[in-house]
């Protein structure tokens, strides 16, 4: 089955979006447009922005000036003080440990041999990193999207799409179903040997991809082929029932930066302020210059902060000098603030501090596990989440498959499971399997074991070790049991070795 066209009566496409207005119908063009200035110029699309500059290290920070208070008391800009610019990115770290706590682990797939083996295939090895794209675009920008699409070569690819650049037109108010969506985006041509920056438009949509060229508020067809289908077959325009983005939502849409910019704005300035009391050196000490011109309130306030100097007349006027007014800079409080910033940073980020005392010595399991705490919880929601949107995904693998005759698999079942990357006690736990070994089953304990993989991969190799006919691991065979004893063989596996002779090669006697 290769045709996907969707009932119009189930799902309206974006011309059902244009109203009609006092002077008419708006046109299609027109209402493209209007979505993308509404985008641009959202606070949602800011807030993208500030996240994707924040985990690039472009912080606030970066703009900063030393100021001072001028002769008239006006603030103005000064450019003989140090003015250190430092960036501890936080942000940054909180984002890395987010997706490889989640990502890092390849994911499993529960199902049909031959549908698992079917999907890890399609998905292709590349498939794991651009998961991780894709969620490091979701903590940043509270949405990720992924493409789905078939190359030159007729092979399904996938692609990460920058969330800066879609207009989502969602079918519901739960945003959970897409109607249409629009991209917009820039790139360079060259007309001879100009290089000219040319402004895209894609509209994506039921009956295909229309590609525009945005000029000077009108939408121009880009090329003869502006109105394509999303892949051929047989040389048979199709198109797929779903609108093959696919959204990966991060915290109901809200990105991390929303909950720690501030915290993070303040960690830069507290480091930056540091670096500069400590460069400072001729402001450590004031001088007091004793019966010397007197100043204004202005030129006092200005003096002090860009000459480190002020004038003081006696009454009589006699006594003249210079004298010190020492500064001391006191480093703790510095180091205490910081350390302030940071762990609310980790709190607010819901990470968790690598650096924790909770790691000194030998650490059990609980603790180990508390100190895991908030980010195991925010990623218990960004698992819900992505599973929801992986689903989605595994039914435009599902039509690939069907279509390209490897298989009917929409009926089967697929469970995907995430292997959080967590700090174990790797001791406790190969104990605890151990004990455990004569309460539940072997497949348990070993899909529990810390050193496993696979479960299935393991068990079938353990199956493969114990069939060798009884082989030691240093090629020697096992000796059998007496017939009618009850002594066990040397070779211990989970099958219990028959009591007659095996056959084996010339050497020791089975």
């Amino acid at each position: 089955m290769f045709d996907f066209q969707f009932p119009h009566s189930r799902m309206p496409d974006i011309k059902r979006r244009i109203k009609k207005g006092r002077e008419g119908i708006i046109k299609e063009d027109e209402f493209i447009l209007s979505e993308i200035r509404q985008f641009r110029a959202s606070p949602e699309r800011r807030r993208m922005l500030t996240g994707k500059a924040y985990y690039d290290g472009a912080h606030d920070i970066l703009k900063r000036k030393r100021s001072c208070i001028g002769e008239e008391g006006e603030l103005k800009e000064i450019d003989n003080l140090p003015n250190n610019i430092i960036v501890d990115n936080q942000y940054k770290k909180l984002v890395t440990q987010k997706v490889n706590y989640l990502l890092s682990n390849p994911i499993t797939l529960e199902g049909g041999q031959s549908y698992t083996s079917a999907v890890r295939k399609t998905l292709g090895r590349g498939f794991e990193k651009l998961l991780q794209d894709v969620a490091a675009n979701s903590i940043n920008c509270g949405i990720g999207w992924l493409y789905v699409y078939y190359d030159e070569k007729g092979e399904l690819k996938f692609k990460s799409i920058d969330p800066c650049e879609i207009v989502p037109l969602w079918a519901d108010d739960e945003c959970t179903e897409l109607e249409s969506a629009v991209r917009f985006y820039e790139t360079y041509e060259y007309d001879g040997r100009t290089k000219k920056l040319i402004k895209k438009v894609e509209v994506f949509d039921k009956k295909g991809i229309r590609r525009y060229t945005a000029d000077r508020g009108r939408l121009i067809p880009d090329g003869r082929e502006w109105k394509t289908p999303y892949f051929y077959a047989k040389n048979k325009a199709l198109n797929w029932e779903r609108i093959p983005l696919i959204a990966f939502k991060y915290n109901g849409g809200t990105p991390l930066i929303s909950n720690v910019k501030s915290l993070q704005d303040g960690l830069n300035l507290i480091i930056s302020n540091f670096m500069n009391a400590m460069e400072e050196d001729p402001r450590n000490t004031i001088l007091v210059l004793r019966n010397y011109d007197g100043e204004n309130l202005g030129e006092f306030r200005h003096n002090l902060a860009a000459y480190g100097a002020v004038k003081v007349r006696t009454i009589d006027g006699s006594d003249g000098g210079v004298d010190t007014l020492g500064i001391e800079v006191n480093s703790e409080n510095y180091k205490s603030l910081i350390d302030i910033f940071k762990k609310a940073i980790i709190e607010n980020g819901m990470g968790y501090d690598a650096k924790s005392d909770i790691l000194r010595g030998n650490p059990n399991m609980m603790n180990i596990l508390s100190m895991y705490s908030d980010i195991d919880i925010d990623a218990s929601g960004m698992e819900n989440e992505y599973k929801s949107s992986l689903y989605k995904l595994m039914w435009f693998v599902n039509a690939h498959l069907e279509n390209t005759g490897e298989g009917r698999f929409s009926d089967e079942d697929i469970n995907i499971i995430f292997n959080r990357n967590i700090l174990v006690n790797e001791s406790e736990l190969i104990d605890n399997c151990i004990k455990s070994l004569d309460v539940i089953s072997r497949e348990t304990v070993i899909s529990k074991h810390p050193w496993t993989r696979d479960s299935r991969e393991e068990i079938r190799k353990m199956n493969k070790e114990e069939n060798k006919n009884g082989e030691l691991s240093d090629g020697n065979k096992a000796e059998p049991r007496n017939k009618g004893g009850n002594n066990p063989p040397i070779y211990k596996g989970d099958k219990q070795a028959e009591g007659k002779p095996q056959k084996g090669n010339t050497g020791n006697k089975a």
